[in-house]
This record gives structure tokens, C-alpha cells and sequence, in this order.
């Protein structure tokens, strides 16, 4: 099953790229969209059968290839990895179905989405770390065509400035591979191999660095982050959604399998300075979006900020903090798409995303009264408000971080009150007040331009509602993930950590 979730998008991209090219030019998307739409069916089977209460691998899929190199074709999941695949299956659906009819070159466009799609899969399931090394390679290449053909006006330049952040991130995931394996003479690159290694702490420390380098570019962490604006602001509607919606999280999905999990102590030992990374980040990320005036830019800063919270939970790393952790990977890639995907029906309909510019687009008869209410829970869901899965990922990562780390969570809980201030402000300047006259005629919102937004809203509204279909994948594997790792002072007993997993679960829960 995992290996048809791998594979079936990338001969999806082929099909799509071999279709006829005297077709109608319909049948790429039809293509594109049947391929999505089965891939979301599998996603949600394997969620299915898949036995939360087993910490370990699921589906485990092994074929020797190149064994002389270390490299075999190795499959598994776990509570850390499937939310992910449910996450990028529902949202390459969102994308596939939200792009313009009438895009240009359709078969080139659908078949880098697809192709996109089975490069995120293989990197979130596969044991092998030459195999993940692979695939985290090959979704750079579709998305960088993507920024680069069917961007804004400065696409060649955001295109290439991603490119080469890219590429340094990929290298030094190698070279952290690659210095595990020879300095601890591991001849196997599966990650139950390379997880077991005795050397010296110094040399943790490097490799940590490598990594920690390496998914900082990619998260992004300040201080790698200056691609992410400017590709978010040139990229379309849809690469904007699949962006910040599952891209980024190959970083934080990144930092917790290859840094926590193969460097435990050096983690442990850097857990400090780590979280006062993630301070930095949240505060950077969020003062930086509310000088912007651009309402994808602002978005995008965003998005920097809070991904840092990822960063704290990882630091403090506890088995609550990291099942805090997955959920806000989860609610991040819902929130920051369903933000972009808004802000693109803006801009389609007003020809502006300048919010000194915008005004009066909540207006009911002649606005866009559907896509602000819908940018108003978006807001509410991305400050924190309770009943939204932003609430809940938030509040499980300063629950457990706070009692390893209080300072440095106070500091990223004033992030949310932040978040709040920036996201009113683009509610307030872009959708209240009254209707300029240049705007007074918008095009009317169609209903497939209205679907992706609302069946978007309501997951972000139901796993705020019901956090246990949230958490309840993760928590097994969260407790695994860190049961050999040297604990932290402050940190809270495993009994009680699972006492509060509950809790958080019931609190919730009407």
C-alpha cells in the first residue's frame, strides 16, 4: 500500500506528461485530479488500519537494491510520519482542484504538481536515509519549474534564490548521512541502523549542526528564511498552498527523525540554545509580518513564526511536547493553506493584495462576503482562539514546554498575542470599512472557487472540536521517539505527560 501511495502520482506525472498534446486540454486536470483523489482514498485507508496504539513501524515494505552502497528500498510508517501523508494527500487534492481551468501548459503543470506529490510521499515513508535523501532531492525540481514558469513577475529570481537554499540543505543532509555512516562505520543507511552509534558527544555536535543547518533552511529558521518570502509572493495560489502546507514540514519532520533520533545527546545537551532559537524565530517572524503590506508576504512571515513553535517543542522534547509538535504540523499546513488559498481568490478578483489599497471587501452585495468570513476564521484559527486546531496544537506544546523551558515559552506565547495584532490588522485594513469605488464590481466568487476554502475551514474547525482524530495517531510514536533519550531538568514523568495527553484530549472534546 505504501508503495502504490509512492508511485502512483509519479506515473499520475507521467501519464500526464505523455498525454497527447491535440487533446482537449481539460483531460491533464481530469488526469491529475482522479490520481489526487485515489491517492486521498489510500491515505485514508491506511489511516484506517493503521494500530495507533503501535509506537513502531506499520506496512513495512523492504527490497534489497544497491547493498553495497547501503541503499535499499525501504518502507515504513509511523504516528510521525502519517499525519503528514493525510496532510499532503488532501492538500495536493486542494491544489489540483483549485488551479485555473485555463492554466497554460497543462500537462507540464499537473504533471510537476503529481510529481511533487510522490517526492513529499517517499521522503515522509521511507527507512532508508540514502532513499530519503533521494526523494527530498527530487520535489525541488518540480517545485522550482513551478516558481519559475508559472510565478509572478520576479519568478526567476525567487526560483533561483529557492534553488540554491535548496541545494545546500540537500547537501548537508548528505554530508550529515554520509559522516554518520563513516565515522561510526555503518555500512546500512536504515535508520534503525544508524540510530545505533557510540560516538563521541563532539562529534554529535557536528553532525547535529549539518542537520540542524540543513532542515533550518527548510523549516525555514532565522536566520535561513530569506527564500520563503519571496517565493511564497511570486508563486501561484496552489505551490503557495502546497508550500507552506506540506513542504515545510519535510524540515520539522527532518529535525525530529534524523536530529533527535540519531543524536540524542547532543540534542539534549543543545535543547537550551535550541529553544532560545525558536524564540528568535517566533518573534522575528511575527514583528516582520506586521510592518508588511502585502498580504501574502504577511502570511508568509507567518508562517516563519510559527514554525518556531515546532522548534520549542522539539527542544524541550518530551512525549507530550513532540505529540504538540506533530498536531502543529498538522494545523499549520491547514491554516497557513486555507490563508493563501484566501488571499488568492483576493487577488484574482481585486487584481491587489496591498492592504493599504484593499477596504470594505466584507461588504455583503458587491464584496466578497464569503471569502472574508472565511479569512476571518482562518485569522481566529492561526491567533489561537479555542475551538480551532490551532488552539489545540499550541496549547499542547506550551503546556509541556513550560515545564522545561519558561522563559523561552513565554517569550513564543507572545508570538500568539503578536499573531493576533498582524492578522487584525489585514482583517481590519482589507475587509472592513466601506467598498472603494474601484472595487465595487468584483467578479463574482464561483462555487469551486468557494469549495477548497470551506472544506478547509471545516477540518480546521471539526480537529479543533475533536483533537483526539488530532493526536491520536502520534502519541504512541511521541513516547517511543524519545524513551532512550537523556531527559531534561524540569521535565515532566512519563506517567504524568500521558495524564496530560488525556486531559488535553478531554478538555476539548464537547
Amino acid at each position: 500500500m505504501l508503495s502504490l501511495l509512492v508511485w502512483l502520482p509519479i506515473l499520475g506525472a507521467a501519464v500526464v506528461g505523455f498525454w497527447p498534446a491535440g487533446a482537449p486540454a481539460v483531460w491533464p486536470r481530469r488526469i491529475a485530479l482522479s490520481v489526487a483523489s485515489l491517492g486521498l482514498v489510500l491515505a485514508a485507508v491506511l489511516a484506517f488500519v493503521y494500530n495507533p496504539a503501535d509506537g513502531g513501524l506499520q506496512f513495512r515494505e523492504f527490497v534489497p537494491w544497491m547493498t553495497s552502497l547501503g541503499l535499499s528500498y525501504e518502507l515504513g510508517i509511523d504516528g510521525l510520519s502519517l499525519p503528514l501523508l493525510l496532510l499532503n494527500a488532501f492538500l495536493v487534492w486542494i491544489a489540483i482542484f483549485s488551479s485555473d481551468e485555463n492554466v497554460q501548459r497543462p500537462r507540464l503543470y499537473y504533471g510537476l504538481l503529481l510529481l511533487l506529490c510522490g517526492g513529499v510521499v517517499g521522503a515522509f515513508a521511507t527507512q532508508n536515509a540514502l532513499l530519503f535523501f533521494l526523494f527530498y532531492e527530487l520535489e525541488l525540481i518540480p517545485l522550482y519549474l513551478l516558481i519559475a514558469i508559472w510565478g509572478g513577475p520576479r519568478r526567476n529570481y525567487a526560483a533561483t534564490k529557492f534553488l540554491l537554499y535548496t541545494a545546500i540543505s540537500g547537501i548537508m543532509v548528505l554530508v550529515a548521512f554520509f559522516g554518520l555512516a563513516g565515522l561510526a562505520g555503518i555500512a546500512n543507511y536504515s535508520y534503525e541502523a544508524l540510530a545505533v552509534h557510540n560516538l563521541p558527544l563532539a562529534t554529535q555536535f557536528l553532525l547535529l549542526g549539518a542537520v540542524l543547518v540543513a532542515f533550518g533552511i527548510k523549516i525555514p529558521l532565522v536566520p535561513f528564511h530569506t527564500w520563503l518570502p519571496d517565493a511564497h509572493v511570486e508563486a501561484s495560489t496552489p505551490v503557495s498552498l502546497l508550500l507552506a502546507g506540506v513542504l515545510l514540514k519535510l524540515g520539522t519532520y527532518g529535525l525530529l527523525r534524523f536530529g533527535l533520533g540519531f543524536f540524542p545527546e547532543a540534542w539534549s545537551a543543545a535543547a537550551p540554545w535550541l529553544a532560545g532559537w525558536a524564540v528568535v524565530s517566533v518573534l522575528y517572524g511575527c514583528m516582520t509580518a506586521i510592518a508588511q503590506k502585502d498580504m501574502k508576504k504577511m502570511v508568509a512571515y507567518s508562517s516563519i513564526g510559527h514554525m518556531g513553535y515546532i522548534l520549542l517543542a522539539a527542544a524541550a522534547a518530551t512525549p507530550l511536547s513532540l505529540l504538540g509538535a506533530v498536531a502543529q504540523m498538522v494545523s499549520h499546513g491547514l491554516i497557513s493553506g486555507l490563508l493563501f488559498l484566501l488571499v488568492g481568490v483576493v487577488y484574482k478578483k481585486t487584481g491587489t493584495r496591498d492592504i493599504d489599497v484593499l477596504c470594505g471587501l466584507l461588504a455583503p452585495e458587491r464584496g466578497l462576503p464569503f471569502i472574508g468570513s472565511l479569512m476571518i476564521l482562518a485569522v481566529m484559527a492561526s491567533a489561537g482562539i479555542p475551538s480551532m486546531v490551532g488552539f489545540v496544537a499550541e496549547f499542547i506544546i506550551f503546556r509541556a514546554s513550560y515545564a522545561v523551558f519558561p522563559v523561552q515559552t513565554l517569550l513564543c506565547i507572545l508570538g500568539t498575542g503578536l499573531t493576533a495584532v498582524y492578522l487584525l490588522i489585514l482583517i481590519n485594513r482589507a475587509f472592513f470599512g466601506r467598498l472603494p469605488a474601484q472595487f465595487a464590481n468584483l467578479p463574482q466568487v464561483r462555487w469551486s472557487e468557494r469549495l477548497p476554502g470551506l472544506a478547509i475551514a471545516l477540518l480546521v474547525v471539526f480537529l479543533g472540536l475533536q483533537p483526539q482524530w488530532l493526536v491520536r495517531w502520534s502519541e504512541a510514536t511521541t513516547a517511543a521517539l524519545v524513551a532512550g533519550r537523556p531527559a531534561l531538568a524540569g521535565a515532566l514523568p512519563a506517567q504524568a505527560e500521558r495524564t496530560h495527553t488525556v486531559a488535553v484530549r478531554r478538555a476539548h472534546t464537547p
